[in-house]
């Protein structure tokens, strides 16, 4: 699998939490199974954990072709997953073997959260411009909003498998009485667009109502400095 991130990146997030509950559950029925992803400070070039195998090498600008250049030096695989966030590995046009695209969502207006004008414009005509280009390639989602995004972007064959979940729900929750000021809690990785902004904006719009609450943010990022 190509991935921006691996599960020890310090950025990593849900899409990385999902991708190893698939590919460690397929290393456990025995298949041989690497990731390739972007290398950060303090990270090894390779290492094993619970059967998969983690090779960084390589950014933003560079991964591409790190990686083309590590998979020439390999045995031949049985199957490439795409896995890309905006920007894609173009794997099916050099892996030379079976090859699927995997696409947690479709960033559209997200890419005005991360870059002002014109990078903006750019990235969402690069995104939809991608989706076209990959439009012949099997592609898998998680949700069926993505899926109809993509298939509104030309994609033609289009798999949505919903996320597992590996914590047991609560049979059923006791009444609670709301007491004030009301407890209010943001778990988020603090980004852009996480929208935990508007989490925070909404205190004094609930205060000036007349309703005391007291919100706690849980979590950590790049955009946590200007949160605070």
């Amino acid at each position: 699998m190509l991935n921006w991130r691996d599960p020890q990146n310090p950025i990593a997030g849900g899409a990385e939490r999902v991708s190893v509950a698939y590919l460690g559950e397929l290393a456990r029925r025995g298949h041989e199974i690497y990731w390739f992803a972007y290398s950060f400070p303090g990270g090894k070039s390779e290492e094993v954990i619970n059967g998969i195998n983690y090779v960084r090498a390589g950014g933003k600008g560079t991964s591409v072709l790190e990686a083309r250049k590590w998979y020439r030096r390999q045995k031949r695989f049985d199957l490439v997953i795409d896995q890309h966030h905006g920007i894609p590995w173009y794997a099916p046009w050099w892996c030379k073997t079976n090859c699927i695209a995997y696409i947690h969502e479709v960033l559209g207006p997200i890419w005005n959260s991360f870059y002002p004008w014109p990078t903006s414009v750019l990235g969402r005509w690069q995104e939809r411009w991608t989706h076209w280009f990959y439009r012949n390639v099997t592609t898998w989602v998680p949700s069926e909003s993505t899926r109809k995004a993509l298939l509104a972007h030309g994609v033609r064959d289009v798999k949505a498998i919903p996320n597992g979940c590996d914590t047991v729900p609560l049979p059923s929750l006791e009444p609670k009485k709301l007491d004030l000021p009301l407890r209010l809690i943001a778990v988020s990785r603090i980004a852009p667009n996480k929208r935990v902004d508007h989490a925070v904006q909404a205190v004094p719009l609930l205060l000036r109502a007349g309703v005391a609450v007291h919100l706690t943010v849980v979590g950590g990022g790049d955009s946590l400095e200007p949160l605070k």
